[in-house]
């Protein structure tokens, strides 16, 4: 199989990465690549919908880049910004949101870019020192915040997916009755 055919993890070290975090760069970067490819003719119209009720499109991207940006920022030890609080609280509200869906893919592929970056320079000596989440200041660890950015992602980036899918079927569904 090519390499570049080949899942991140397959394709080797990502460069500048101290060796623990290599799985974390490997899943963020796996997920960019996912969500490029669920999205690259996805139909705009559909990017609200919601069938039987589970999260839109455009809230699943919304949200994957939100978290990546507040769990490093608690990974630095600094607080939620206003903006980033407001940011959390307009997630998934369609009348608050004026981006398209290739403005949101945008938005979480810099996030993603912004994240690497930040891995290039962790010094591997404190990936065991404590953190907090939230104003409850909820106990964990920079390993913690890391591996829960990487799993998180790849959850929603899985049920995206499935999303994107039932949605596409329901727009066959449509051509075909035309």
């Amino acid at each position: 199989m090519p390499e570049e055919k080949r899942e991140v993890w397959q394709r080797g070290p990502v460069e500048n990465i101290p060796g623990l975090l290599q799985p974390i760069a490997h899943a963020l970067l796996q997920a960019r690549e996912e969500l490029k490819e669920l999205t690259d003719n996805f139909p705009e119209s559909f990017l609200w919908e919601r069938p039987a009720g589970v999260a839109s499109p455009a809230f699943h991207v919304q949200h994957l880049t939100g978290v990546l940006d507040r769990v490093f920022t608690y990974a630095r030890s600094e607080v939620l910004s206003e903006e980033q609080l407001y940011s959390l609280s307009i997630e998934g509200d369609r009348s608050q949101t004026s981006s398209n869906l290739k403005e949101l893919v945008q938005f979480f592929n810099t996030q993603v870019d912004l994240c690497i970056l930040e891995l290039s320079g962790v010094d591997i000596s404190t990936l065991t020192d404590a953190r907090t989440i939230g104003r409850k200041k909820i106990p964990t660890t920079l390993t913690g915040l890391y591996v829960h950015a990487a799993e998180h992602t790849m959850r929603h980036i899985g049920q995206l997916h499935v999303t994107i899918k039932i949605l596409e079927g329901r727009a066959q569904k449509i051509i075909k009755n035309i």
